[in-house]
C-alpha cells in the first residue's frame, strides 16, 4: 500500500497546521495519542504516521480523505491545497550536469 500513496497527491497544510489537523482527529476518535488511529484499520506504519506528525512528510490525499471522513471533519473548512505527488524532487538529469 505504501508504494500506491507514493503515486497519490498530498495535502499541504500551513506551517504547524498538519500537526492541530491530526490532534483535532486524535480528540474525534477519543484515541489517546496519535497511535490510537492505527486502530481504526489503516495499514500505515507508525513511524510513517509519526513523520506526518513531526510534518516531516505530507499526508497522502486518500489518507486525509478518510481521516476526516471518521473524525466527522468538513474538509472544506480547512486550509489546505492539493500537490503533485513530483512536489519538491529534484529534475533528473539537470543537477548532474556540469559545465566545463
Amino acid at each position: 500500500m505504501v508504494s500506491q500513496l507514493s503515486n497519490e497527491q498530498r495535502v499541504l497544510f500551513p506551517k504547524g497546521e498538519q500537526r492541530k489537523f491530526l490532534d483535532l482527529v486524535v480528540g474525534q476518535l477519543n484515541c489517546i495519542s496519535v497511535r490510537g488511529i492505527l486502530q481504526f484499520g489503516f495499514d500505515i506504519p507508525y513511524c510513517t504516521l509519526k513523520n506526518y506528525y513531526t510534518q516531516r512528510r505530507l499526508l497522502p490525499k486518500g489518507f486525509f480523505e478518510n481521516l476526516c471522513h471518521l473524525a466527522r471533519i468538513d474538509k472544506n473548512q480547512l486550509d489546505i491545497k492539493y500537490i503533485d505527488p513530483n512536489w519538491g524532487q529534484v529534475l533528473g538529469g539537470k543537477k548532474s550536469r556540469r559545465k566545463v
